[in-house]
């Protein structure tokens, strides 16, 4: 049975949502060693399947890497973010555009995520610049993929309204 709770949504904004979420999987199989071997990461209700290499992830080769899912699942969290945000302050937005940057770093470490680059571009009538710059700070603040990266990775955001 599902349950509503309200929950912080961006910029402080409450909203009702469900409480008993779904949980969200995907698989990844790999064959053979790290530099020559190879695999297919796929999601867990099919709407995405690809192959991924070494080459692919560490150089420029064909296929995804979990870098770049990383970035489409930080892009999909963001524009939706903002977009209920938005709304909740009375804009509608007619799109929001947003593309991750995902910067894969070797440290002293081994290699991690140090910094994700959001570049968003919001078509938003009616609204003010420096409204729509504090909607999307609480979107980048706020959204769950955000709150998950932020403690290991530095987020920037540029956010244009166009």
């Amino acid at each position: 049975m599902m349950t509503r709770a309200l929950v912080k949504g961006p910029a402080g904004v409450p909203w009702t949502s469900v409480s008993d979420m779904p949980i969200r999987t995907a698989t990844a199989r790999w064959e053979g060693n790290l530099t020559e071997g190879s695999g297919t990461i796929k999601t867990g209700k099919g709407g995405y399947q690809g192959n991924y290499s070494f080459k692919s992830r560490f150089e420029e080769g064909e296929g995804t890497n979990p870098e770049e899912l990383i970035a489409a699942a930080h892009s999909g969290c963001f524009s939706m973010a903002f977009s209920k945000g938005l709304a909740d302050a009375g804009f509608t937005p007619t799109s929001v555009e947003t593309t991750a940057k995902v910067h894969l770093d070797k440290g002293d470490a081994g290699f991690g995520v140090t910094r994700i680059d959001l570049e968003t571009v919001g078509n938003v009538p009616g609204i003010d610049e420096g409204t729509f710059q504090k909607i999307a700070e609480g979107a980048k603040e706020n959204c769950p993929i955000s709150r998950l990266l932020s403690p290991g990775a530095e987020i920037t955001l540029k956010a244009t309204l166009a």
